[in-house]
């Protein structure tokens, strides 16, 4: 999860939305239906960071998980000889 989002109590709706990568309408019909825990504030919403970590541990599906499964496989298989020497120079320098 980005730091800017442990760091905050609430987002709002549009916030929230650019996080999952929605629209702000998709992340507003979802707060109305009571899909996602959301304060209102004023004309506002603020969506609690308790539920922010609900959702976004919930949201992936058994097709998303497999879907990265395979993109980590293929990247490993592609790339991971890049990795290890990338690993391997950040312990250096971090020594």
């Amino acid at each position: 999860m980005d730091k800017k989002v442990k760091k905050k109590e609430y987002l709002s709706i549009p916030e929230f939305a650019r996080l999952l990568g929605i629209t702000r309408m998709a992340v507003y019909n979802r707060v109305k239906k009571g899909e996602i825990e959301a304060i209102k504030v004023g004309r506002n919403y603020a969506i609690p960071q308790r539920s922010i970590v609900k959702i976004l541990n919930g949201e992936l599906k058994s097709k998303d998980k497999k879907l990265i499964a395979s993109v980590i496989k293929k990247t490993l298989s592609e790339y991971g000889e890049v990795i290890k020497l990338l690993a391997n120079e950040d312990e250096r320098n971090n020594d």
